[in-house]
């Protein structure tokens, strides 16, 4: 970097956040803290900005320059008064003691650092300016952790964000001793720093990083069980280690298909849960020799579930993931030269908008299994996938138009109950597989169904390749 005090002042001064501010007729001290100086240290443009306010009567100042008025966010006695104007996220919070007291109770030093609005000047009592020059991410002292255990998450978010930058081995060694202390942190709070890791394009430095410390197996102890079962079974293709080198992948060989960083998230997450079900389902044939993880799909969503209601994910988070940890194996399955164009569509039906991110956790899984290497699996998969994406997009452009409704088939003579829908999902799967193409030649189907003994099949009784 190599930018000095000067520099950096005069950069900051000659900002859009800061020129506004400077004709106003403040009563206290204004310090712009925190990550915004950072970011404007490394170049780059801050997504949101962080204020001091020695007197609070001068937050009306704030609000009248942006237009917008203040909303509350979090608990006494620390609460910080948010102002959204368009893309621009101020938060504001009021000092206590002097700014000096306040940087250096901050997390990080390099975010130990303010701008004096109203003098031009740099603060920096703790030399952060130095560790962003050389990328490094200290704490400012032993309380640290201690006084907000979840700082140790926004260590890894920062060390996966911030490329070149390394943490302090004495940073380490303290999140090392103190992990089991994230416990006490509220679970919205982990979730929220644990999406920022799964987004950023270093998150395979961060979920290791999470590893050596052991981090990620007091916040997912379901993956201790895993870690044990690849010792007990003397694994050479552990479990857990290529769950975890999967994450090297993410935005590689898997980047393409993730549409945004939601759906970055949503592939993460579901590679980190997609095999847990195996320390459940483990056999051992020892007439041929074979290991065996019969329906780990199944249980693995199941612990998934669970895991995800503990940390407070959403019902719509909830359902896109345990879908892509239930499917996982499915390109798998029909990868292979004879795959045919109907196993093709069904996958696609079956997952819909899902299909991209099934993809790139397919390329996550199987990269992570092979090391990376290139064989010939890997290449027929890849190949597989290619087609599966090609059918994806030309099923958005002409998707297939429902044949019969639950109506339809209760004014032909079925009673209400799950027969109707296990029916029409029999309907739809045949005309997915071209043997059904009008409403007409769906409601014979569906009649001479009536007739039969035979119960409707459900979708997942269908024989797929």
């Amino acid at each position: 970097m190599g930018i000095s005090r000067q520099e950096l002042a005069h950069s900051i001064a000659g900002g859009d956040i800061a020129g506004k501010l400077a004709g106003c007729p403040f009563k206290g001290g204004v310090f712009l803290v925190g990550g915004a100086i950072r970011e404007i240290a490394l170049g780059r443009e801050p997504r949101d900005y962080d204020f001091a306010l020695s007197d609070a009567g001068d937050l009306k100042h704030l609000e009248q320059t942006f237009g917008k008025r203040s909303f509350l966010l979090g608990k006494k006695p620390i609460q910080t008064h948010r102002i959204v104007a368009g893309d621009t996220v101020l938060d504001v919070t009021i000092l206590e003691e002097t700014i000096e007291k306040d940087l250096k109770r901050r997390d990080f030093t390099m975010n130990a650092v303010a701008f004096d609005i109203r003098h031009g000047t740099i603060i920096d009592p703790l030399d952060g300016l130095h560790d962003i020059e050389r990328g490094f991410i200290r704490y400012p002292n032993p309380d640290t952790i201690a006084s907000d255990p979840l700082r140790m998450l926004k260590s890894v978010r920062h060390f996966a964000a911030l490329e070149g930058f390394t943490l302090d081995p004495e940073l380490i060694e303290a999140m090392t001793s103190s992990r089991q202390l994230i416990g006490k942190t509220a679970p919205e709070r982990i979730k929220h720093e644990l999406d920022l890791i799964m987004v950023s394009e270093g998150v395979w430095r961060a979920v290791d990083m999470l590893t050596r410390t052991g981090l990620i197996f007091e916040i997912f102890p379901e993956l201790e069980t895993l870690r044990i079962m690849d010792v007990e079974k003397h694994f050479s293709l552990e479990t857990l280690g290529h769950t975890l080198l999967g994450f090297s992948f993410l935005h590689t060989r898997g980047g393409r298909y993730l549409a945004n960083r939601a759906a970055a998230k949503d592939v993460g997450y579901a590679l980190l849960f997609h095999d847990l079900g195996k320390a459940h389902t483990y056999s051992y044939d020892e007439v041929k020799g074979l290991v065996h993880f019969f329906n780990h799909e199944r249980r693995s969503k199941d612990i998934a579930c669970a895991i995800m209601e503990r940390l407070r994910f959403s019902t719509h988070e909830t359902k896109r993931i345990s879908s892509l940890i239930e499917h996982h194996m499915r390109i798998f399955l029909i990868s292979s030269p004879e795959a045919t164009e109907k196993a093709i569509r069904r996958l696609i039906y079956k997952m819909g908008d899902l299909t991209p991110e099934l993809i790139a956790l397919t390329l996550c899984d199987m990269y992570g299994s092979s090391g990376g290497e290139e064989n010939p699996s890997t290449y027929q998969v890849v190949q597989n996938c290619d087609s599966i994406l090609a059918a994806w997009y030309e099923s958005k452009k002409e998707p297939l138009p429902r044949l019969l409704s639950g109506n339809d088939l209760l004014a032909a003579g079925f009673a209400e109950g799950p027969m109707v829908g296990r029916c029409l999902d029999t309907i739809r799967d045949k005309q997915i597989a071209g043997e059904l193409r009008t409403p007409e030649e769906a409601l014979r189907f569906a009649e001479e169904l009536l007739k039969s003994p035979v119960t409707p099949l459900k979708e997942n009784q269908t024989n797929d390749p």
